[in-house]
Parts: C-alpha cells; structure tokens; sequence
C-alpha cells in the first residue's frame, strides 16, 4: 500500500517529494524509483556501509519464529503505546524486519503505517505484512527518506537506531517507542550456545542518546520464562546477529540441548515523547 504513504517519502538524492506514478516512485529532478513486484520500493541512495542487512535466511527464521506467538506480550506492549498517538496520523517502524510489530500495531489503529528496513527480504515480507502497511528500504543509520516532522510516532524493536534521525522525522509532540532487550534476556540459551551477551548499559546508552530531543514518559519491563523446542531454538539464533557467528555446529549444539528448553525472556519498552 505504498499509495498511503508517499506523502511522507522523500527522495533520497535530492530529498524532493515523490509522486506514485504507475510502478514508479519519481521527483521534480527525474529521479526514479521502481515499485518491485512484491510491494516495496528500495529507496537506497547508495550501498549501506554496515551491509544489506538480513538475509533471506535470517528473514524466514524470524518469520517462523514470530509467527508463532512467542514475543506475543513485547508486540501487545508495543502496540499499547503507540496507541496513545491519534489514531489516524502515520506511524512507522525503523529497522521493521518482517513489520511483525508494526502489523500489531496498526490493528489498533485507522492510520497508515511504514516499514523501513535495509533489507530488500525484510522489505518484501513486510510489504505483506498488514493491509496498511508501505515497506520501503533505507538505512537506519543514514538519512531516512522520510520529510521532516511526517511521522505521528514511530517505533524500533530490537533494531539499530539514529536519534538524529528519529527526532528529525518524529513530529514535535510525537511518540517514539524503543524496546530493548533486558540484561537477562535469554540468558540460558546465551549461556548454553555462546551467544553474543546484551550490554548491561543498553537502557542507559538508549536514554543518553535520546534524551537531548525526547523526553521519556515511561518505561516498562516484561519479563516471563517460555518453552522453546529445538526448531524454536534454532529459528531464534538465525534470525538474529549470532546467526553471523554461527557455523555448520548449530543444529548439533541445538541438538544437544533439551527438547524444551527454558528460556527467560525480557525486554524494556521506553515510551518518549518529541520535545
């Protein structure tokens, strides 16, 4: 439904307005932009230099994994707070993934909703995602092709994040929601497998670089034990950063562990507000 949120889409060159024009996404100054046939449109200037970001491995695990309900209590709480912005203004989630959370959303909501991700296999997943959804891909860490103060809220989940860039899009009043992992989050699996460990000053870093152009309104902590099996296990590795630290030894160390396996899960969601 790219239709719905060209309004807030910018050219990434000239950072001009876009106009829909058949399967094309173009400026004044000529530049173009093909739709692709699943739905999104790749609104890159350039190669990101972090990467391209997920793999069509890695989009597939989390899908599975997602779908079936284990982070059910991170996208209710999610949903939760973006509720509180007017519900037919735009909302967008950056570094969306599969826009799982972003879907959740919007169905508690009337207006449009944005997915942005440097992914092209996360774009065309999110593409799909929900009935209001337009996926776009762009870099988190660049420039968002996004027209200044267009966003009623956004929202970033377990993804990387500019403030710079949130605050410029956000508009003022607006709501960004960020949920980060807990220090304790999947901590016997991260113990079990060698997993990469959560920065215990994760919260504390998030708070300093956004508290120049935000103010936070409120923090929640979810926090519950679950069961996963092996092809759980396996799925949540894959989707993740340790799915480019893995080797062929996953399934054997997966293999190895019990076949259902308690996990803690927990995250912090932070509601802020744009000053």
């Amino acid at each position: 439904m790219l239709s719905d949120v060209v309004t807030l889409l910018r050219c990434p060159h000239c950072g001009g307005e876009l106009q829909l024009e058949q399967q094309q996404l173009r400026c004044e100054q000529g530049h173009s932009f093909d739709v692709a046939r699943q739905g999104y449109v790749n609104l890159l200037p350039r190669r990101p230099a972090t990467g391209t970001g997920d793999s069509a491995t890695m989009v597939q695990a989390r899908a599975s994994f997602l779908g079936r309900g284990h982070y059910q209590p991170f996208a209710t709480a999610l949903a939760a707070a973006m509720a509180q912005v007017p519900l037919d203004e735009p909302v967008a989630e950056i570094g969306a993934g599969t826009a799982y959370y972003l879907a959740h959303a919007l169905e508690e909501r009337r207006g449009p909703g944005l997915a942005a991700d440097v992914s092209t296999y996360a774009a065309r997943r999110a593409a799909r995602a929900h009935q209001r959804i337009g996926s776009v891909v762009a870099d988190a860490w660049t420039r968002l092709p996004l027209a200044d103060g267009c966003l009623g809220g956004a929202m970033v989940a377990f993804a990387p994040r500019s403030g710079g860039e949130l605050a410029r899009v956000v508009a003022a009043g607006g709501r960004l929601v960020v949920l980060v992992p807990a220090p304790e989050h999947l901590v016997e699996l991260r113990t079990a497998l060698s997993l990469i460990a959560v920065d215990p000053r994760k919260q504390e870093r998030l708070e300093e670089s956004l508290g120049g152009d935000f103010e936070l309104v409120e923090r929640r902590a979810l926090r519950w034990s679950a069961t996963f099996d092996h092809a759980d296990v396996t799925d949540l590795v894959l989707m993740g950063p340790n799915a480019r630290h893995q080797g062929e030894s996953l399934h054997e160390q997966v293999a190895g562990l019990a076949s259902a396996f308690r996990v803690t899960v927990s995250g912090v969601v932070h509601v802020l507000q744009r000053r």
